[in-house]
């Protein structure tokens, strides 16, 4: 039996931050290297950081991550290191370099590319060919794979296996999604077992856009048992001493039925004496309850789309309601209460209660409030539009101007301070453009924009209980939902009842059913009917919004997309 000291190093890189992300990667290495590690792994494009797009059409960036590759590989030394990068020979490939003794030893190419949700590898990178590479590392025969790879029980990691890898190597940018942990356990655990190799799985942590990548990187042993799992939504170095069993293996076979043999390349690693590890690690970091889950994630998402952005501050209108409330609470966790501004801007709808409200989430939460009441915009534009509209604006035109003065106002603190402004609209409302185009829906991020409204209050009362006490007012949680543009105004006026109308949404947006196969599934047609309606005329205006964190399989972003005009409505051939 031979152990092997691997370093499972997670961590947080940058898109487009070459220099940036191989200061991250030394940081890493130079830690493993201290615990005496063997082999560090790192996650898949992690000197590119993940997703690149269409940074890689561009052949000066496609070769300034060579050079950096080469950066990584001179700083090698006692310990070697697997690292993700943009290969370009004759076609441009997702790849993962074995890098040793100041050197790349060997560069295996991602064989399979995911082309669905919101990869679209296919668009940039060909598949890797040939016959499998296995790397010796202190005696123990390595195989590498990207991703994707380690999906197909028949895949790269299969082949490997039968061609006498002892260890297996996975480089991942998996992202996040509400329940993906439990999938990727139960794939990773079955591949390692089907393969009677241990699997080393690592995954990129930190926020991109609209993606979260919850690391949770995890090593297998060859029965499919967790040996060490990191935690998720964090940067870790993972150190773990890998006992590596002698299994038996089979021949690969070409089609000819002769045996096919890897070939295999040799890697220096230091022999000398090892530091003890602190046997209280690797933890098996505990499930996450799954509300929790996607609070950390809203967290994270937050916190990097804002900071890598240049931003240190935010701005949030906070109206009194669930929804302004959530995203401050976030926000707050995110960037600390120093960073974090509310405005409150009342009209001649707002309640006193709303008011209140907000003040006290305010106060709960540490953050500076100012109000700014916007009757007298209000007035004014009311005025100025009268004749044009031959009398001052009434119904949804009198509504939306005042979401539209709200819009301004933020707009406006926002270029003056230089504060990011935080949209805070759900995923319910945005589904069915329950909001107003250029006034709720300005600003630079969406936090809660794929988030279900009654998944709002799960999450509030979640943070509540987490903190033991109502940092989100028991007033908030408790009243009925109300944009009040107008006398009396709830949301149930124009919407179906959250309980009812989230499922619906759910099945139609993330199932991509259509509407008569969710009226064959015994919902109320009238309801579906609406919904379906909802959706399908609001995709202009979603379009129009800004990005925001995805926490469910399908978000309003990378994965869904429609084409705005569009005539196709299932339901009319009932």
């Amino acid at each position: 039996m031979v152990a092997l000291r691997v370093g499972a190093c997670q961590i947080n890189p940058v898109v487009g931050d070459l220099d940036g992300n191989v200061g991250r990667v030394l940081a890493a290495l130079r830690e493993a290297d201290a615990a005496g590690c063997d082999l560090a792994v790192f996650s898949e494009l992690v000197l590119t950081g993940y997703p690149p797009e269409d940074l890689l059409l561009k052949s000066g960036f496609v070769s300034d991550n060579l050079v950096a590759l080469q950066e990584v590989a001179a700083a090698t030394g006692k310990c070697a290191a697997v690292v993700g990068f943009a290969d370009l020979g004759r076609d441009l490939h997702n790849a993962a370099a074995m890098c040793a003794a100041g050197q790349v030893a060997g560069i295996y190419h991602k064989r399979l590319l995911p082309n669905y949700g919101v990869f679209d590898e296919q668009r940039y990178f060909a598949p890797g060919q040939g016959a499998p590479t296995l790397f010796v590392v202190g005696g123990v025969r390595v195989g590498l794979s990207v991703c994707e790879d380690a999906w197909s029980p028949t895949g790269p990691i299969a082949e490997q296996a039968a061609g006498g890898a002892e260890l297996m190597v996975n480089l991942n940018a998996s992202p996040y999604c509400a329940g993906r942990r439990a999938e990727r356990t139960r794939m990773l655990a079955t591949r390692a077992a089907d393969s009677s190799c241990t699997l080393v799985w690592v995954n990129q942590v930190g926020g991109q856009d609209e993606l979260v990548f919850d690391g949770g990187s995890a090593i297998y042993d060859e029965n499919g048992a967790t040996l060490a799992a990191a935690g998720q939504f964090d940067e870790e170095v993972m150190v773990v001493d890998v006992e590596v069993r002698p299994v038996f293996r089979k021949r690969l076979l070409d089609p000819r039925g002769r045996h096919s043999a890897p070939s295999l390349t040799s890697v220096e690693v230091s022999n000398c004496p090892r530091p003890n590890l602190d046997r209280r690690r690797p933890r098996r970091a505990g499930s996450i309850d799954r509300t929790e889950e996607v609070y950390r994630a809203l967290v994270l998402g937050t916190h990097d789309y804002v900071t890598k952005n240049g931003f240190s501050d935010v701005v949030i209108g906070l109206s009194g309601g669930i929804d302004s409330s959530l995203v401050a609470t976030v926000a707050v966790d995110a960037l600390g209460p120093d960073h974090v501004h509310g405005v409150a801007m009342p009209s001649r709808f707002s309640s006193e209660g709303s008011l209140s409200d907000a003040t006290a989430l305010a106060r709960g939460l540490g953050i500076q409030m100012d109000t700014v009441p916007i009757e007298a915009a209000h007035v004014a534009l009311s005025s100025i539009l009268a004749s044009v509209l031959d009398g001052e604006p009434d119904g949804l035109t009198e509504e939306n101007l005042q979401s539209r003065i709200r819009g301004l106002t933020l707009m406006a603190i926002s270029n003056a301070r230089g504060w990011m402004v935080l949209t805070t609209g759900n995923k319910s409302e945005v589904a069915t453009g329950y909001f107003t185009l250029y006034g709720d829906s300005v600003g630079g991020f969406a936090v809660i924009k794929d988030v279900p409204k009654t998944l709002v209050y799960r999450l509030c009362k979640d943070r509540n209980a987490r903190a033991e006490t109502d940092l989100v007012p028991a007033s908030v949680l408790s009243k009925a939902p109300s944009a009040e543009l107008r006398p009396d105004q709830r949301d149930d006026q124009s919407l179906p009842a959250y309980e009812a109308l989230d499922p619906v949404l759910e099945a139609y947006v993330e199932g991509d059913l259509t509407a008569s196969e969710l009226v064959t599934a015994d919902v109320d047609p009238a309801l579906v009917h609406q919904v379906v309606a909802l959706v399908d005329t609001a995709e202009y205006k979603r379009r129009q919004t800004p990005p925001g964190v995805r926490v469910t399989p399908k978000a309003f972003g990378k994965d869904r997309r429609l084409p705005i005009t569009n005539r196709y409505s299932a339901h009319r051939r009932e």
